[in-house]
């Protein structure tokens, strides 16, 4: 739970030049601030249905960052590290993990000429673009762009990547970029500004 609630905070998945920026003010000091408030998000979210008051807290891309870099480790998926987030304003936020490529090409490939995955491998950083729209506790992730060491890639393969990636022993075909999910701890909304964004339950 703790880590899907960060995740939806900054959400951008799993996943720029501004997150190279952002790199350099990371800390365990900032990482710990964002752990107080996941902790905070999380106790309130027991307290939703009797709060009739919307509840607003604000979290930092560098707080969030900070937690991925230093606390967040043991709960990434084998072969993602690295992960990165960075929040551009109006709703729209970047994502960039390095990823081990040849982990998913060894279950993906076909033999066929024209298989993309014949031609990806090694551990890449993958970026993903979008606009992150949240309304009435529901979120939904609108891909704008997508890349892997900055060469652009169709939907199909970050799909497969997410899949691969995400994927669990009760859901093993993993989370679908499209569909719409279901924010935890009874956020109803996530405003997403220019380094920021605020979580509302």
């Amino acid at each position: 739970m703790f880590f899907r609630i960060a995740l939806s905070a900054g959400l951008a998945l799993m996943l720029s030049a501004s997150v190279l920026t952002a790199a350099a003010a990371l800390s365990p000091e900032h990482a710990d601030a964002f752990a107080r408030k996941i902790a905070i998000i999380s106790q309130q979210g027991t307290l939703v249905a009797r709060t009739p008051n919307a509840r607003r807290t604000p979290v930092t891309e560098t707080e969030l960052n900070s937690w991925f870099a230093y606390r967040a480790r043991p709960l990434l998926p084998p072969g993602m590290t690295e992960p990165q987030i960075t929040i551009l304003g109006d709703g729209r936020v970047s994502g960039v993990a390095t990823v081990d490529l040849d982990a998913v090409a060894r279950t993906k490939r076909s033999g066929s000429l024209v298989d993309p995955w014949n031609l990806l491998g090694g551990r890449l950083p993958v970026t993903v673009t979008g606009v992150l729209h949240t309304q009435n506790g529901q979120g939904r992730f609108e891909l704008q762009q997508a890349s892997i060491s900055g060469v652009p890639v169709p939907k199909t393969v970050l799909q497969e990547l997410v899949s691969y990636y995400s994927r669990t022993s009760d859901d093993p075909r993993g989370i679908d970029i499209d569909a719409p999910f279901p924010l935890p701890a009874g956020i109803r909304q996530i405003e997403v500004g220019q380094g920021q964004a605020v979580i509302v339950q």
